[in-house]
């Protein structure tokens, strides 16, 4: 099996695609073809490798939607998601001349009746097995997932979306494959907002899908819940993490470095472009991720003095020259003034009393138009909001007087930008974290590491967090301790037997509340947690999203486009 597949919700969704899909074929010892959608090649991708389902006895794998070669004596899989486009495809492969001997289905989720009525009209007798295996979201990392939808975030916030409910009811239906995945029945809860009211919405559609779906199990008995929560919050909760300059390794690389599908490219000596996935099928990669950049500059020259001693080339696909490569690339650049306005005092822990004296520094460097936005943008969330006038001026010192939409869209996330000077907002009190920091431009703490440990501690508030549906009285963390940045991740193996925590962030998440969830898990042992969205952003892919909210009309989704985007 792939090293990748140990790992966490990759290991658990490849054994889920196992026990159905490839168990359903081993039944007759043949040499079969497996047929994927775009959807669900990202999927298998995400868990496995050709290797693996050789060893399963399939030999070829296509593409659902390109033309192919009949081969009448060999059995084919079909593994897709359940929309008219693939079903018109796979009724197209037995009409009028069956292209395969025979046809077994598997769908990520609910097939609607009129696509299953139709597959029975045209293609009844070609087909063995047709099931629904729900699974409609991807394994990113050991305890990350997404529903691989950077769509929704427009879908969601934009004023002239007319499908923001069709793409919530998707989310949630793919938030329940996920609990199904993980055999979890959890108890709901949702981050109350007075201005925003997503989280409450998708909060009651998931509770409510959740009901039907373990209406009844395989023994006929309705199901309990289980040890798990699941929180769902909105982007807007914390718009701070997205837009400030992160410093640990993984955080910082997706910031600074154009890198696409998780693929980092690069000249090597002889001036030929290579590639190397940064997944977790590579420990090198896995081990420095979560480090903090100044860790990762000592360690990668010891590691290359240690291989150039020993000659040889650690396991994995990622080098450390390739590694070395990629430090290089990022540029510098100054932290201390945005991580002062973040936080909201200096390193010796003196409050900032004039965050515009700290800002007009980075204003008047010649940094690039984002990082300018981004620091102005730091500035009006210390604030909770600024006066007409300053962004008139902020605007100006940016010259982006036909780009304000960087800055004023954040209002459509329920971020506060524009208020009137006598406006007051209490800020929400944050855990006190000054034993724990290693690295004075490090002190800022990403919200959702708050949340989750105040969850794993039962000390989430009822009246910020209300209940969708209950979770078993038993729950807690038991014992659970705050997760410092100074512990030592142990394998991802050490497999735990506690309880479960999910959190669902509208809207996308980032790299650095990504770590959190392993450091929080790290730290207490009795709770897993795992996160996930609809997407994972970074600064310059959000800052774009913001600007796009309001341009329009839009088109109308489908969810054809989610799937096969």
């Amino acid at each position: 099996m792939a090293a990748g597949t140990d790992h966490g919700l990759k290991r658990i969704v490849w054994k889920r695609i196992k026990d159905t899909i490839i168990a359903d074929c081993k039944k007759s010892d043949v040499w079969k073809i497996l047929i994927l959608d775009p959807f669900t090649t990202k999927l298998l991708s995400s868990c496995c490798k050709m290797s693996d389902l050789m060893e399963e006895r399939i030999t070829i794998v296509e593409d659902l939607y390109k033309s192919r070669e009949p081969v009448p004596e060999m059995k084919a899989i079909y593994f897709m998601t359940p929309t008219s486009k693939c079903v018109e495809a796979f009724i197209a492969d037995f009409r009028p001349k069956p292209k395969y001997k025979s046809a077994y289905v598997y769908f990520t989720d609910y097939c609607p009746d009129d696509l299953f009525n139709n597959m029975k009209l045209y293609c009844a007798k070609h087909i063995r097995v047709c099931k629904e295996i729900n699974i409609s979201f991807l394994p990113q990392e050991a305890q990350v997932f997404t529903c691989d939808d950077p769509g929704a975030f427009r879908r969601v916030y934009s004023p002239h979306s007319q499908d923001k409910s069709k793409t919530l009811e998707t989310l949630a239906d793919q938030l329940v494959t996920l609990c199904a995945t993980l055999n979890e029945y959890p108890g709901v809860r949702y981050r109350k907002d007075n201005n925003m009211v997503n989280a409450k919405t998708l909060a009651e559609l998931v509770d409510n899908k959740l009901a039907r779906h373990y209406e009844l199990d395989d023994s006929g008995k309705k199901k309990e819940k289980t040890q798990a929560q699941l929180l769902i919050v909105e982007r807007g909760f914390d718009p701070v993490s997205p837009i400030l300059h992160e410093l640990t390794y993984q955080a910082m690389a997706y910031d600074l470095i154009d890198i696409q599908n998780d693929t980092y490219k690069y000249k090597s000596k002889d001036g030929s472009e290579k590639h190397a996935l940064l997944n977790e099928d590579d420990m090198l990669w896995v081990k420095l991720r979560h480090k903090h950049i100044a860790e990762v500059s000592e360690q990668i020259p010891k590691m290359v003095k240690e291989i150039s001693a020993s000659k040889k080339q650690p396991d994995g696909k990622i080098t450390i020259s390739n590694l070395a490569q990629m430090m290089k690339k990022m540029p510098s650049f100054r932290k201390q003034l945005t991580e002062d306005l973040a936080v909201g005092s200096d390193v010796d822990g003196t409050k900032v009393k004039d965050p515009m004296r700290t800002l007009l520094p980075v204003l008047l460097n010649p940094f690039s138009k984002h990082d300018k936005i981004r620091a102005v943008l730091l500035y009006i969330f210390s604030l909770s909001g600024t006066t007409d006038e300053n962004l008139n001026k902020f605007i100006q010192h940016v010259k982006i007087e036909d780009e304000r939409e960087f800055i004023l869209n954040w209002k459509e996330l329920g971020v506060p930008i524009i208020t009137s000077p006598s406006f007051f907002s209490r800020k929400p009190s944050r855990r006190d974290r000054s034993q724990e920091e290693m690295y004075n431009l490090s002190r800022w703490t990403p919200v959702i590491k708050d949340v989750m440990e105040d969850a794993v501690e039962n000390k989430l508030d009822s009246r910020e967090w209300p209940h969708q549906s209950e979770c078993p009285a038993a729950w807690n963390g038991s014992g659970a301790v705050s997760a410092r940045q100074r512990n030592k991740p142990s394998s991802q193996d050490d497999r735990r037997t506690g309880s479960r925590l999910i959190i669902f962030v509208i809207g996308g998440i980032t790299y650095s509340e990504m770590r959190c969830a392993y450091e929080v898990t790290q730290a207490v042992k009795s709770c897993e947690v795992i996160v996930g969205s609809s997407h994972i952003l970074t600064p310059t892919s959000l800052l774009e999203d913001i600007k796009a909210l309001t341009k329009g009309p839009m088109e109308t989704f489908t969810i054809e486009e989610r799937s096969n985007a």
